[in-house]
């Protein structure tokens, strides 16, 4: 690799947009990638450098980020989040782009809210920037963490109100998140990166059935049942966020994915054919 060589740090490098964005980047055989993680040890993938990011160890961020030529944030879900990311980026060397990941409509919580402020910490960094704003991850339905498990026993238990989601792969975010790492004409733009239709719950339901083989059927819940379990911060985004469902923040379809990557967005049925258990293959 020569000396010239951009170096890119990936914060969450094995999160949902962040692997796949290293798997993309190291395609790259000019570009040196850093993979951040509290737990570096863990990193085993080809052509990423281990790297130590934390979000709770401040005094590890000057080292992370030294010499970088660009950083991919993963915003952190905690109540924080604006103040670390106005930090972090007081301790980046000013020449680096930054490609922050924020979610789709989230000007929707007015200027004050929590979201919008973690995106201001970035516009007023004195860094280029590009801004990342996605739907909801297909992710959600193959992960043990959300609904992977429940859609196996056949239910989807959600939240929606009638409303519709634009679902979005998150290959298709770190392919978007690639061209603004690499290419200086996406600075000072603002993505809002959708898949290519809105859909329903009860057609989500049903596309999940077809890809899985049996019925999978949409239990519509009341919001305080959607975050029964969740206390403080955390239950109150994950509110918020079924609130904001509701009024139709996520049902928006763009166009983003086409424009920046060239190729369209996946659908949800293409996703899930290529998915593991419980739609059929194993990973």
């Amino acid at each position: 690799m020569g000396a010239d060589a951009p170096r890119l740090l990936i914060t969450g490098v094995r999160g949902k947009t962040g692997l796949p964005l290293a798997r993309l980047l190291v395609e790259h055989k000019d570009v040196d990638v850093l993979g951040g993680s509290s737990n570096p040890e863990s990193v085993d993938l080809d052509g990423v450098r281990p790297t130590a990011f934390s979000w709770d160890v401040p005094s590890g961020w000057r080292a992370a980020t030294e010499d970088v030529d660009a950083v991919y944030i993963v915003r952190p879900d905690r109540a924080d989040a604006p103040d670390l990311i106005g930090a972090l980026l007081d301790e980046t060397p000013a020449r680096a782009r930054i490609v922050l990941l924020s979610e789709q409509d989230a000007d929707y919580m007015g200027a004050d809210g929590w979201a919008p402020r973690a995106e201001r910490a970035v516009r007023d960094s004195g860094h280029a920037w590009t801004i990342l704003r996605p739907s909801w991850f297909m992710q959600v339905f193959t992960d043990p963490r959300f609904y992977r498990d429940q859609i196996a026993d056949g239910a989807l238990p959600f939240s929606s109100g009638g409303a519709s989601l634009a679902w979005i792969d998150a290959r298709d975010i770190a392919a978007v998140a690639e061209q603004a790492l690499l290419d200086e004409k996406h600075a000072g733009q603002v993505y809002e990166l959708t898949g290519p239709e809105s859909l329903t719950l009860p057609r989500t339901a049903e596309l999940l059935s077809a890809a899985a083989g049996r019925p999978v059927v949409l239990h519509e819940m009341t919001i305080d049942e959607a975050v029964d379990g969740t206390t403080g911060f955390e239950r109150e985004l994950f509110a918020l966020t079924f609130e904001r469902v509701r009024a139709g923040s996520f049902a928006e379809v763009t166009d983003s994915v086409e424009r920046v990557t060239g190729r369209p967005a996946r659908t949800l049925p293409a996703f899930l054919a290529e998915a593991g258990p419980p739609f059929g293959r194993a990973t």
